[in-house]
């Protein structure tokens, strides 16, 4: 749309007036009359009412201003008609409903099958991790949970870590830099098993306890197919009068069947570990071969998957200082502990831990 020059008046009587200003109003008619389409209008709008270019401004600038006295009165009148006729004109131009044609070009097939919009799905470990915890809750253990920033006495002392125990050498701690003013026991680090939580909840709950502790524990690890810096455990703790080690060795057993089939057999090895006594490796018979022997196994028939034992009178020993019904003379209880990468690993075949971190797309796509 390409916009006229207004002309320069001669003459301000009334014949002039009502030729100059009918004479655009029919150009304003005849423009919007041709209009089709948002941009258009909008082309329009600007054309006669913009503000620095418009011709409704040029007019007020040529006309009004060089017009004498006696003849604003009647110029201004004959303006103000002609601007809200080119108003009406924009109004009803911007109210027309959208053409046949439009309409046509915009149905939408209702009988189509609709875009299926893709639905998220659990991470893989996420949906171990949620498998190992209902085998549990179905065996009356609730849920607990502590900070992933830990202190030195919870995360080690309170464990029957003390300071100085070669213990603490197999757990590489990342530790919060700039701490060297503050006593051992209350420097921080982030933790390297769940155990913390045991204590935590032993403190805050008298006995009976059955909990499993599901969680993100970091570790100072070189990364590479079994290893990873950042890997998550699922530890539990039972207390009550009378556990005892075949207590836990049932439980354990009942709980890999449920996670790997009823034919696996599982069985202990003496192992150590501070925070418990006896300690106790446990090994469940192959899953890929049946206990034959094969490559996964490196032909032995059996995995070793966790580790467990017999809570120390030790760690009784630190709660009972918060909370006295933890005497190591009337009660007993036991731990246990699993990596989760480890065991999504055996359950979905997956060779190389660091997979489960890659966000690859094309790899987690697997399990939705």
């Amino acid at each position: 749309m390409t916009t006229e020059i207004i002309p320069t008046l001669s003459s301000f009587d009334d014949d002039s007036l009502s030729n100059a200003f009918a004479a655009l109003e029919q150009q304003a008619t005849a423009n919007a009359a041709a209009l089709s389409g948002p941009e258009a209008v909008e082309a329009f709008r600007l054309e006669w009412l913009g503000r620095k270019q418009g011709r409704l401004n040029d007019v007020s600038s040529r006309w009004l201003k060089a017009a004498p006295p006696e003849a604003k009165k009647s110029l201004g009148q004959r303006f103000n008609a002609l601007k809200q006729h080119v108003e009406s004109l924009l109004e009803a131009a911007a109210g027309a409903g959208p053409s046949d044609a439009a309409l046509a070009a915009e149905a939408i097939d209702i009988t189509l099958p609709g875009t299926r919009r893709l639905t998220g799905a659990e991470h893989p470990i996420t949906k171990t991790l949620n498998e190992i915890v209902s085998v549990f809750a179905a065996l009356g253990y609730s849920v607990g949970v502590g900070p992933e920033v830990e202190t030195d006495f919870y995360n080690f002392e309170s464990m029957n870590f003390p300071p100085g125990h070669p213990a603490r050498d197999t757990q590489d701690t990342l530790v919060v830099a700039a701490q060297e003013r503050r006593s051992q026991r209350d420097r921080l680090l982030l933790r390297t098993h769940t155990s913390p939580v045991q204590m935590r909840t032993m403190e805050q709950q008298q006995p009976p306890v059955r909990i499993v502790i599901p969680g993100k524990v970091h570790r100072n690890d070189a990364a590479d197919a079994t290893h990873s810096p950042i890997f998550h455990q699922v530890e539990g703790l039972c207390v009550d009068t009378n556990i005892t080690f075949s207590d836990l060795k049932g439980t354990l057993d009942h709980a890999m069947k449920a996670l790997f089939g009823s034919s696996v057999k599982t069985r202990f090895f003496p192992s150590f570990f501070p925070f418990t006594e006896p300690s106790a490796d446990v090994q469940i018979s192959c899953i890929f071969c049946g206990g034959k022997g094969c490559r996964k196994c490196k032909q032995s028939g059996w995995i070793e998957l966790l580790g467990c034992g017999m809570v120390d009178p030790a760690v009784f020993a630190f709660a009972q200082e918060k909370q006295p019904a933890y005497d190591p003379k009337k009660i007993s209880g036991f731990a246990f502990g699993m990596g989760v990468e480890r065991i999504a690993m055996m359950k979905y075949g997956i060779s190389e831990i660091g997979q489960f971190y890659a966000g690859d797309m094309r790899f987690l796509g697997q399990f939705a």
